[in-house]
């Protein structure tokens, strides 16, 4: 009972955050995706550059300051706070190239059997959870409008989807969707998150008229796939590194990468299609 409570109060703080940065305006957005990026990126830093039972804070530092450059420079772009190419490039370049070429310097005074490892790993956590959030950015800013509801949107489609998952695999599954990567996730959870979600998705379509029927089911579709994906594929990193969860900020519900895995996969994916039509 009290581990119940325990999720639910955690849950509930969540989505009073969550709300507040998304519709506090673009800067408590920048502000909310930019602290959720650099809890991401020190999480997945934390699993992959143990050595022994050990975190190497330099090089953690070291990738969450890279991962976390794409994001503040689209987000200094969108706010337009830079007004032209020139001024793109040079400061992107003092910003972002230093801290990858400062990775490399460290390995050279550490005593790492694997520096080019720790490097990759660092260069991955860009792309692995950088890169989808300066995606976001793309999102949610199109031109003078600010696109939150689109946003909203893929959230809560995402969390139906883990939500509804959960609910009928617990109660009602029996077939095995992953045995290899995760041994509780079921063919029958599956179905159960796509239902939700396909209520949800009404919900949205009514109440909101950024995009066409068509087009949310469209994002339904890359959320139902490319979300379920991006659970297993943190599944398949925490088994490899031999951890149960991301982390302890929250409590009941492990990390916060525990909780934007999916999020996270299915943006670029999201991102691709709302441009395209954009």
């Amino acid at each position: 009972m009290r581990g119940l409570l325990q999720r639910i109060s955690t849950a509930f703080i969540f989505i009073i955050v969550m709300l507040g940065g998304l519709y506090g305006g673009r800067y408590s957005f920048v502000v909310l995706f930019a602290i959720i990026t650099a809890i991401c990126l020190w999480e997945y830093l934390g699993m992959v550059l143990k050595h022994g039972k050990k975190r190497d804070s330099v090089r953690m530092f070291l990738g969450v300051a890279f991962g976390l450059t794409p994001f503040l420079l689209a987000s200094i772009l969108h706010l337009g706070k830079i007004r032209s190419e020139q001024q793109f490039v040079i400061f992107s370049s003092i910003s972002f190239f230093p801290f990858i070429f400062m990775a490399f310097i460290y390995e050279l005074f550490t005593k790492s059997e694997n520096p080019f490892r720790n490097v990759a790993f660092i260069v991955l956590g860009m792309f692995y959870i950088g890169t989808p959030f300066v995606l976001l950015d793309f999102i949610a800013f199109a031109g003078e409008k600010f696109n939150t509801n689109i946003i909203f949107g893929l959230f809560l489609m995402n969390w139906s989807n883990d939500t509804g998952a959960y609910l009928i695999g617990s109660k009602f599954g029996k077939r095995l969707l992953f045995q290899r990567i995760s041994p509780k996730k079921t063919w029958e959870g599956f179905v159960g998150g796509i239902l939700v979600t396909f209520l949800i998705t009404l919900l949205l379509n009514a109440f909101f008229d950024e995009l066409p029927v068509w087009d949310w089911f469209a994002l339904m579709s890359i959320v139902v796939v490319f979300g379920s994906f991006g659970d297993l594929v943190e599944s398949m990193l925490k088994r490899s590194v031999g951890v149960k969860d991301s982390g302890n900020l929250l409590p009941g519900h492990g990390g916060l990468l525990d909780r934007f895995d999916a999020f996270i996969f299915l943006l670029p994916f999201a991102a691709a299609y709302l441009l395209c039509i954009r």
